[in-house]
C-alpha cells in the first residue's frame, strides 16, 4: 500500500528456537481499522508488541507512517510518541490520581506545562465519558473505568495510531461494552487502529480488514463480510464456529 500508516512486510521473529511469527505481511491505511483474531498462542499480540517496539523482530521490515522502524533507541522512542497502546492490564500508576496518570506523558515526552496536560486530560477523560473521575485513585474505579481511563491515557499523547491488546479480555462480562463503546466512538471518528480481540460483535461494527492468525502466521484476512460469510480454510472455519457460539 502506497500510502500505508503502519506496512510489516516479511516479519518475522523466534523467543530461542520458537518460530512465534512467520512472514507476516500487513499494511494498514490511514483511518483504516483491523481487526486480528485467532486462537491463544497464535501470535497476535506479538504482532502489535512488534509494531510499539516493545519486542525485536528478527527479520523483515515494519514502517510506520513512512519510515522503517528500527532498534536504533532513537527510532523506538519517536515511534512510540505516535503509536498509543492499550493492554489487557490497565498499567495506571497506584499511587496517582487518574488525573496525575494522564498528564505525566504529555508533561514528560511532550513538554506540556501541568495547566495544559489537565486540560488536556479532563478534555479526553470527558471524551472516554468519565470527567468526574479525575481526582480518584485507580483501586477506587472499576475494571471498565480503568481501561477507560488507559485509553484516555494513550489519547493524551495524541498519536496517529492506536494499538488494542486484547482490551476487555480482563474485564467482567457487565463491563466490556462500557469500552467497546468508547472504542467504536474512535473508529468512527478516523483513529488508526488494530485491535486484537475476541469480541466478534465489535469485529464486524468497525473493522475495515479482518486478520486470522494461527500458529505464527496469517491463514485469512479480507473484508469482514466475506471473513465471517465465507472463511475460506477449515482452520478459520472452525475457529468462527466456537467463537461465535458464545
Amino acid at each position: 500500500m502506497a500510502n500505508a500508516a503502519i506496512e510489516l512486510v516479511g516479519v518475522n521473529k523466534w523467543y530461542g528456537d520458537f518460530h512465534v511469527l512467520k512472514d507476516i505481511d500487513l499494511s494498514v491505511g490511514a483511518g483504516e481499522k483491523v481487526v486480528i483474531c485467532g486462537p491463544s498462542g497464535s501470535g497476535k499480540s506479538t504482532v502489535v508488541r512488534c509494531i510499539n517496539k516493545l519486542e525485536e523482530h528478527q527479520r523483515g521490515t515494519i514502517h510506520l507512517f513512512g519510515r522503517e522502524l528500527t532498534n536504533e533507541s532513537r527510532s523506538v522512542a519517536s515511534i512510540q510518541g505516535e503509536i498509543g497502546m492499550v493492554f489487557q492490564q490497565f498499567n495506571l500508576f497506584p499511587h496517582l490520581s487518574v488525573l496525575d496518570n494522564l498528564t505525566l506523558g504529555p508533561m514528560k515526552a511532550r513538554g506540556l506545562s501541568r495547566a495544559d496536560a489537565q486540560e488536556r486530560a479532563r478534555h479526553y477523560l470527558t471524551r472516554v465519558r468519565i470527567p468526574d473521575q479525575a481526582n480518584k485513585m485507580p483501586k477506587q474505579l472499576s475494571g471498565g473505568q480503568q481501561q477507560r481511563v488507559a485509553i484516555a491515557r494513550s489519547l493524551c499523547m495524541e498519536p496517529k495510531a492506536m494499538l488494542f491488546d486484547e482490551p476487555t479480555s480482563a474485564l467482567d462480562p457487565e463491563m466490556i461494552s462500557e469500552v467497546l463503546d468508547v472504542m467504536v466512538e474512535l473508529a468512527q471518528e478516523g483513529m488508526t487502529m488494530i485491535v486484537v480481540t475476541h469480541e466478534m460483535g465489535f469485529a464486524r461494527k468497525v473493522a475495515d480488514q479482518m486478520v486470522f492468525m494461527d500458529e505464527g502466521e496469517i491463514v485469512e484476512h479480507g473484508p469482514p463480510d466475506a471473513f465471517f460469510g465465507n472463511p475460506r480454510t477449515a482452520r478459520c472455519q472452525k475457529f468462527l464456529s466456537q467463537i461465535l457460539q458464545h
